[in-house]
């Protein structure tokens, strides 16, 4: 690349966003880490002046510069993950310090048997590189901060250093990192709220699986939960809920153990769940969703709230139980909608 100069003129699509996250997104541009440096080491201006920080806000008309001929060879840290580039980052918030993304059904959070160079670690690495990302959970876990089960999608926080990823930890720990679930179950649940709170360890007789427990090794475990809308029995099944769930804790497999202990186990769940596809509405993963999540940034005091649609697998579930609707609850008729894609957000009062 070396003598390249690349000239972008900031079109509405990108008007006020970061300098370095539209350098990456241009084509034949490196990673948005490497774009990093190269605003770091004066390769770029705006409007024919030098960019002073790499998280310097753009409006429309800028016209951007990039000498690639001007850049340093790059010192990268390495680590033991190979960068994946081809898994789509689905990015709601990004600063210089964390990711906020929406997780994709199927991917795995971090390496583990079977997935080497498929997970969302990879993808971070390849989006921020090593030295963008925190490694307090090892170099075989950079940026995250707490994870979701392979099959379950939505929200999730990744961290950019070590003191971002310490103060979110801390902030879960502190129950203050508000994460919300949607997930549909079998049966009819009659209370409107409840909680589930108990000890959860891995299951003696199947290390795959976890259980509640009142072994002394067992953790604590603490779930919420809203009903949002019930469904009547049909000839194969005794009904379905939708529940609104509340992390406290997040231990592994949390809210499909919880479920499963109150004998409403989570619809699609191949581990804790019933095996009858037609009982499983046709789903072949988990109805679990992380729709919300909500907390104060640990650098600049930001409220960070974020919301998630439910992805198309699980959203074209409710409309197939809509004939069997028992009603919304308050908390449904205000939640619901916000699932919907495209959705407007309701009226407050």
């Amino acid at each position: 690349m070396a003598g390249r100069v690349v000239e972008l003129l900031v079109g509405p699509d990108a008007d006020g966003e970061r300098l370095d996250a539209f350098l990456a997104a241009a084509d034949g541009m490196p990673s948005r880490s490497a774009c990093a440096r190269l605003v770091e080491q004066g390769c770029v201006t705006i409007n024919g002046t030098s960019a002073s920080s790499k998280s310097e806000r753009l409006v429309l008309g800028d016209r951007v510069g990039c000498d690639m001929g001007l850049a340093e060879p790059a010192e990268e840290q390495e680590g033991p993950l190979a960068p994946n580039p081809d898994i789509e980052l689905d990015i709601r918030y990004e600063d210089e310090w964390l990711i906020v993304l929406s997780k994709q059904p199927g991917l795995v959070c971090h390496p583990s048997p079977g997935h080497v160079s498929d997970t969302l670690a990879n993808a971070l690495v390849a989006h921020c590189g090593y030295e963008h990302l925190g490694l307090l959970q090892g170099e075989d876990r950079p940026g995250i901060v707490h994870r979701l089960d392979q099959d379950t999608s939505g929200l999730m926080v990744a961290a950019k250093d070590d003191a971002t990823q310490k103060a979110l930890q801390d902030l879960i720990r502190m129950r203050t990192l508000d994460r919300r679930y949607v997930t549909l179950v079998q049966g009819y649940v009659a209370p409107d709220t409840g909680m589930v709170e108990s000890g959860i360890a891995r299951s003696r007789r199947d290390r795959l699986r976890m259980a509640v427990t009142d072994d002394p090794s067992a953790r604590e475990a603490i779930t919420t939960f809203r009903t949002l809308e019930r469904f009547e029995a049909g000839r194969r099944d005794e009904g379905y809920t939708l529940l609104e769930c509340h992390l406290y804790t997040g231990r592994t497999h949390q809210i499909r153990v919880h479920m499963r202990h109150i004998s409403h186990p989570v619809v699609g769940d191949q581990l804790y769940g019933r095996g009858d596809l037609a009982q499983n509405l046709g789903l072949r993963r988990q109805f679990l969703h992380s729709w919300r999540i909500a907390f104060d940034h640990p650098v600049t005091g930001e409220r960070i709230e974020l919301e998630d649609a439910l992805p198309d697998d699980l959203a074209s579930v409710l409309p197939s139980l809509a004939n069997r609707s028992m009603g919304r609850t308050a908390a449904g008729e205000r939640i619901e909608p916000l699932l919907a894609h495209g959705a407007a957000r309701p009226e407050e009062g």
